[in-house]
């Protein structure tokens, strides 16, 4: 598994300034997010923890899937979850062409309730070309300042949890997937990470 950070520093946050890493907030207020659904395999279950614990989150959709897995997407919207763009195909924009980068987005949004032109590149790589070309058309760049690494099969699902706990502050975008390849790790993680600031008094937001 290649190297990666669990918290985003805050020097990165400052060199790109322009996307959207955190909340600043006083308030016990955490922004879930769930990237590459929605999938049969995780997305309902996501769904129901969610419910569960009065819940809302953001889910960055890859348009291929919303196309195939209809009844799940509008599942997200009809329980009140903000809905995001990640690509038609999770294509990496540090090695797309930019025109086919822009245009599979385009794409994607073709399939998306995405009023709130949000957008999450795919393992968070994207040329500053495609970022602009993006927030031209009005899009707003989300990233995040905690990642669970619940994609990583080299880490157990205890140091998973510890990605979240240890790093994630009032106002943290974390990013989770609900995906087949994540859903093991999630399964255990999420109904942790949602009781323990559950019962310290956060909210969980949409975006």
């Amino acid at each position: 598994m290649k190297l990666y950070l669990t918290k985003t520093p805050r020097l990165i946050q400052q060199i790109f300034k322009k996307y959207t890493w955190r909340f600043f907030t006083d308030k016990k207020e955490i922004y879930l997010t769930f990237d590459d659904g929605p999938t049969a395999e995780i997305t309902n279950w996501t769904l129901d923890i969610l419910k569960k614990y009065n819940a809302k989150a953001t889910f960055f959709c890859i348009g291929k899937n919303v196309v195939s897995e209809p009844e799940i997407y509008n599942r997200i919207l009809e329980e009140k979850h903000q809905v995001g763009n990640h690509t038609n195909n999770h294509l990496k924009g540090s090695s797309t062409r930019s025109k086919t980068y822009i245009e599979n987005t385009l794409l994607a949004e073709k399939q998306l309730d995405n009023k709130a032109k949000l957008f999450r590149p795919p393992y968070g790589k994207i040329k500053t070309c495609q970022a602009k070309k993006l927030q031209s058309l009005g899009f707003k760049i989300i990233m995040w300042d905690v990642l669970s690494a619940d994609f990583d099969t080299s880490i157990s699902s205890q140091k998973c949890l510890e990605n979240v706990l240890k790093n994630t502050t009032n106002g943290s975008i974390i990013v989770f997937h609900d995906s087949k390849k994540a859903a093991e790790k999630l399964t255990y993680v999420l109904p942790k990470v949602l009781e323990y600031y559950s019962e310290k008094g956060y909210i969980f937001k949409a975006i």
